[in-house]
């Protein structure tokens, strides 16, 4: 059985990013993406640009608290990192409020990112976790990118109703989360559970996901109660960890308890 997170022996080196800032502001960017932030009565934009054709978008929000910036969608080019697909509109955010281990008890389903840095995949499986009720996302605050414009995109709005929690050593927010009630499954491809089996009759649940091409750290996969593979054909190596992702948040909604 194999899935989309590596196996252990195979790891890769980890490569350094941009350390996560909780008070700097981010530029988000896409009609979904923006849209969604604006609704979102726990942001604060702090400037709005759009294009002309883009702008009629806006009367779709109820109270719009910022005043749009007029631009051709060149100059919004310029504004933004190379090649953002921003379909005239782009805005700048103040960040979201911080988020401790301790409010993620408040929630029953999770996902947990082990060191996943690709902002593309990161912003995918917000979209799945939001799609199949897992409700907040416990990322390190080192080694893991600041979530911004790509995956935010990516997300299509999802970074807004999916909680961003940060920690320092997901190890020991793993340890918090089970003396909270949760059952913890870690998602690798040498894992000796069905991610279906695993999952079953879990009252609150949390499905870790490790990184890249490396799966799940040593020291994560031994915090987990289980760890659990998706089978697939023998011809495929693995899967994308944001396509392994969304069939575990699926197996999750098909045999946990109703909320």
């Amino acid at each position: 059985m194999k899935n989309s997170v590596g196996n252990r022996r195979n790891r890769k080196n980890v490569t350094k990013h941009e350390k996560h800032d909780p008070n700097a502001p981010v530029w988000l960017w896409g009609t979904h993406a923006v849209m969604a932030a604006l609704n979102n009565p726990d942001r604060v934009c702090q400037r709005l640009c759009v294009t002309k054709n883009a702008a009629t978008k806006l009367n779709e929000i109820n109270n719009l608290r910022a005043t749009p910036e007029e631009m051709l969608p060149k100059d919004i080019d310029q504004i933004l990192p190379r090649d953002s697909v921003h379909q005239g509109i782009a805005a700048l955010f103040a960040p979201l409020p911080d988020l401790s281990v301790e409010d993620a008890l408040d929630h029953r389903r999770i996902v947990v990112f082990d060191q996943l840095t690709d902002p593309h995949n990161i912003g995918a499986i917000f979209r799945s976790a939001a799609a199949f009720g897992f409700t907040a996302a416990i990322l390190q605050t080192k080694n893991v990118p600041p979530i911004t414009g790509v995956a935010a995109k990516t997300a299509a709005g999802a970074v807004e109703t999916v909680k961003e929690i940060r920690a320092v050593n997901i190890s020991r927010a793993i340890d918090s989360l089970k003396e909270g009630g949760f059952h913890v499954v870690g998602l690798d491809g040498g894992g000796d559970s069905d991610i279906a089996v695993a999952v079953s009759g879990a009252e609150k649940l949390a499905i870790v996901i490790g990184a890249e091409g490396s799966g799940l750290r040593p020291g994560v996969a031994k915090s987990c109660d289980q760890i659990a593979s998706i089978p697939i054909e023998r011809t495929m190596e693995s899967l994308n960890a944001s396509n392994a992702a969304a069939i575990a948040f699926y197996a999750a909604s098909m045999t946990l308890r109703p909320s």
